[in-house]
């Protein structure tokens, strides 16, 4: 979001354009700072034909995308100087025990210290008595049935390795089965369909292809590459290429283990909603944004405590963003004036820029660009909301951390992504959510008089609507989110409010779109009225009466029964 006019950004613009549109034939950026590859394919089991194939494979890969290989055989390398020249080791199709102990040793040290390792199919099948190996690879070989066709899922469309590919890729290969679910450890990126083919073992969740962290390291596998045909595929050369540099630092991603998430998008569009002009083109996957100003929104529900999850990707220096807690509107602008945007801009102010909470609070920029990839390229946010705290992680590193400082706004409500407008070209993918806690219910009930509940009249949304006694049965037009001294009606998300913001006894509590004033504050007494500070009255059952339907409006205070008020 810009609320200003574009800054006429000349070279800045000019390089990034230049970053994104200059590419090699494989999806590498030739942008990518020079470094050097260990290819080791030692074998002490089965010697698999295809390692030449793999070897030669990595070398053309090398070649366009700005990395030099040196390949081996001779352990011997495995030494701390020698392991120093290299940002990724690639395991090609290693086999059984194939380093001595103080090799071990050393290669260990060069991940745990921040050094890369890459696992291609047979590297599942080495070093079963070495933990720390079983740790980097992230699981073992167990069987593969004979060589066929089979699909491989792509869970995670934003990493480099896999961000190329269709949600299904048909190949063939071997299919390994593993000794244990990689999952529980790795980021799994790709599964097996194992009703695709003959032999599977592992059941409905197959990881196939996962990327991890070890301290400072960086760990990516493939169960891909037993034939040599498969280092002809360019779609393989590009999920090889993608894991080289991820491991080598040349490109982030979120590898944290990650399970439990619900998808909110992921191809299907049902439960959202345009606010506003433009729109979202749905295709592949993948939601681009065209036209603006305007919002696309889970209008489905809305959310207090959870974890969000999405990928996103900028075509250059263009402009989007991330909205949470905002009521349900048709108008975008009621996100920017009751929510929080989360911004995606590839160049502008520190705390309009991409990881800021727009205007509120700049990111980290330190971490931030340490984390980010540049314009063409896939990231990945979770924003991470717990009461009235969010964190912003960007591809799993934290940038900002921001506690909202407004009784008006909250960070409860909906979530939604922009389409800031002609000109802004901005992708999303795999938007998921998971709720804190279970799913949790925003706010809770105001019980007053008889036991009965604060009530909007007939579940209303409009300004103006009365706010009544009735009988408590859990509806959303009974839950109240008190926030400082707000309160917050999540279904509409409107505010209690002092009709007129009047001062006199009678004067009639209503629903009101929220808006800071003293008619919509209201402060908790000790002996259990509730006062509102403007006009130095209470919250009143009009007539000390407990039927269904009674106005609530203020009057003085008097702690009465019918300014009595439990709240949630």
């Amino acid at each position: 979001m810009r609320r200003l006019s574009r800054t006429v950004l000349g070279v800045v613009t000019a390089a990034l354009t230049t970053l994104a549109c200059t590419t090699a034939a494989t999806p590498g950026l030739a942008a990518d700072p020079a470094y050097d590859v260990l290819v080791f394919s030692k074998t002490a089991g089965f010697r698999h034909d295809s390692i030449a194939a793999g070897v030669q494979a990595i070398r053309d890969l090398g070649a366009a995308n700005n990395f030099t290989v040196t390949a081996t055989e001779d352990a011997t390398a495995f030494t701390t100087t020698e392991l120093a020249r290299f940002e990724t080791v690639v395991f090609l199709n290693t086999t059984g025990d194939v380093l001595d102990a103080s090799q071990q040793t050393a290669f260990e040290s060069y991940i745990r210290a921040g050094g890369g390792y890459t696992g291609v199919h047979a590297a599942a099948d080495t070093e079963y008595d070495w933990p720390f190996y079983g740790q980097l690879v992230g699981a073992y070989f167990a069987s593969h049935p004979a060589v066929q066709q089979a699909t491989v899922k792509v869970e995670d469309r934003a990493h480099a390795a896999t961000g190329h590919l269709p949600q299904s890729w048909p190949r063939t290969d071997e299919w390994y089965d593993y000794r244990t679910n990689a999952r529980t450890t790795a980021h799994v990126l790709a599964t097996l369909d194992e009703s695709s083919y003959s032999g599977g073992q592992m059941g409905a969740d197959h990881p196939h292809a996962w990327c991890k962290t070890v301290d400072a390291g960086r760990s990516f596998y493939t169960g891909g590459g037993h034939t040599p045909s498969a280092y002809s595929e360019t779609a393989f050369r590009a999920h090889l290429l993608g894991g080289i540099r991820y491991t080598a630092k040349r490109t982030n991603a979120d590898c944290r283990p990650e399970t439990g998430y619900t998808a909110l998008y992921n191809g299907s569009t049902t439960g959202w909603s345009q606010a506003g002009p433009g729109a979202f083109t749905n295709t592949d996957a993948t939601l681009t944004s065209t036209g603006g100003m305007g919002l696309y929104w889970y209008s489905a529900k809305q959310f207090t405590n959870y974890s969000l999850k999405l990928d996103w990707k900028l075509a250059g220096d263009d402009n989007t963003g991330v909205f949470l807690g905002f009521p349900p509107s048709s108008d975008p602008w009621s996100a920017v004036n009751n929510g929080y945007e989360i911004q995606i801009d590839a160049t502008d102010a520190a705390d309009r820029t991409t990881g800021s909470v727009y205007t509120f609070k700049a990111a980290d920029i330190a971490a931030r660009d340490a984390a980010l990839n540049p314009p063409g390229e896939w990231n990945t946010y979770e924003l991470l909301v717990e009461g009235e705290r969010l964190q912003v992680f960007l591809n799993s590193v934290k940038i900002n951390d921001f506690t909202n400082p407004d009784p008006v706004r909250s960070l409860a409500g909906h979530i939604g992504i922009q389409n800031h407008g002609d000109g802004d070209d901005a992708s999303f993918r795999n938007i998921r959510i998971k709720e804190l806690n279970g799913p949790v219910t925003p706010g809770g009930p105001v019980v007053g008089l008889a036991g009965k509940c604060l009530d909007i009249s007939n579940g209303g949304s409009a300004d103006g609507t009365k706010i009544q006694l009735w009988t408590c049965n859990g509806s959303g037009a009974q839950r109240w989110q008190v926030n400082g001294q707000v309160w917050r009606n999540p279904q509409s998300g409107k505010c209690l409010d002092v009709a007129g913001g009047g001062t006199a006894n009678g004067t009639k509590a209503q629903l009101w779109t929220c808006n800071g004033s003293g008619a919509q504050n209201w402060v908790a007494q000790s002996n259990g009225t509730v006062r509102n500070p403007q006009s130095g009255k209470c919250l009143d059952v009009s007539q000390n009466s407990a039927a269904d339907g009674q106005q609530i409006h203020i009057w003085d205070c008097h702690s009465g029964a019918n300014q009595q008020w439990r709240l949630p």
